[in-house]
């Protein structure tokens, strides 16, 4: 078996640290020993090593009667880095900045005209969020299958639309953007924070001005071979499509909508059989509990395969949420590194 050399195992303790002070906040040296197990040199080189990097500093003491290295509390520098999530709609574009600790730093919004030079608008929305600062990552959340590998998107039916949107405005800002699909990164957010919460396996059906899913298998969030996993909304019910149906919806009463979108949630159990089946977007959300209770019941009816069904547990705008969480991955694999 290969064991790590020493500049690896450096880096192994160090990303503990960080992660460690992610979680839980400023901690002292003693307490970092304890929830790592490392020896007192080894966490003490640590400090010094992250100190010195500029990814911590001392962030005050554990208590007005300790004194001495040992009270001091080590926090990280939230200013090491920023990153920007931005959602992508088809009347306006919102965008949050965060420093690297997951702190909102910044936030903007601004209306989509008519025919709006996009690269030019969401440049401009994230330049005012940032607040003078540069982001070290964007990630962008917009309708539409965004290829896994390519980066390019298909038509979202947002005004100005262009599939290259993510290299030209990687271009503009000269920072590293990455574009993904709107439904991905509400899942991504009810997974880290939400209904979704420590599963492993889910399915998040996407219900609001475009009707879509998310698919959870095994920790992780697939796209498919093009980006097009989750498309329920092209399936076919009676001859209707199924975005059409729940399109319209809104002046149903919650047992004849249940009755409606159960189709969908059918397929995605019985295809992927996640165990767990998430309401999102404004329907899903608007629909709580008693919405998500008429969908569990029909469910069992349908389907052999135990499956929970859950509304959006995520406060607030889950797709600018999951394009933030997925921007400060991306950020703290590269500054912490």
């Amino acid at each position: 078996m290969k064991t790590a050399d020493p500049t690896m195992a450096r880096a192994i303790n160090d990303r503990l640290a960080l992660d460690l002070l992610l979680e839980r906040g400023p901690l002292t040296a003693p307490q970092l020993r304890a929830l790592t197990g490392l020896s007192r040199p080894t966490v003490s080189d640590l400090i010094e090593r992250l100190r010195a990097g500029g990814l911590i500093e001392v962030a005050g003491e554990a208590g007005a009667d300790r004194r001495g290295p040992n009270a001091r509390l080590y926090g990280l520098v939230g200013g090491r880095a920023h990153v920007a999530g931005v959602n992508l709609r088809r009347d306006a574009v919102h965008v949050v900045v965060s420093d690297i600790a997951g702190n909102e730093t910044g936030a903007a919004s601004r209306p989509l005209p008519d025919a709006p030079d996009l690269v030019a608008l969401i440049a401009g929305a994230v330049a005012d969020a940032a607040g003078g600062r540069v982001p070290h990552t964007v990630v962008l959340g917009t309708p539409g299958l965004i290829h896994p590998r390519t980066g390019l998107a298909t038509d979202s039916g947002v005004p100005g639309w262009r599939p290259d949107l993510g290299p030209a405005l990687a271009d503009r800002l000269g920072v590293h953007v990455t574009l993904e699909n709107e439904v991905n990164l509400s899942a991504v957010a009810e997974h880290r924070t939400g209904a979704a919460a420590g599963r492993d396996d889910f399915a998040l059906l996407w219900m609001a001005d475009g009707i879509g899913a998310a698919v959870f298998l095994d920790g992780r969030l697939r796209r498919g071979a093009s980006g097009g996993a989750g498309e329920v909304g092209l399936l076919k019910f009676g001859g209707m499509d199924f975005c059409d149906l729940v399109g319209a919806v809104r002046d149903l009463a919650p047992e004849e909508f249940a009755d409606r979108i159960v189709q969908g949630v059918f397929a995605l159990v019985a295809v992927l059989d996640p165990g767990l089946v998430i309401l999102g977007g404004d329907l899903g959300r608007a629909g709580g509990d008693r919405l998500a209770g008429l969908v569990a019941e029909r469910l069992g009816r349908m389907s052999p395969a135990p499956t929970e069904v859950r509304p959006s547990g995520v406060e607030g705008d889950t797709v600018l949420r999951g394009a933030v969480l997925t921007a400060l991955d991306l950020a703290r694999d590269d500054v912490f590194r």
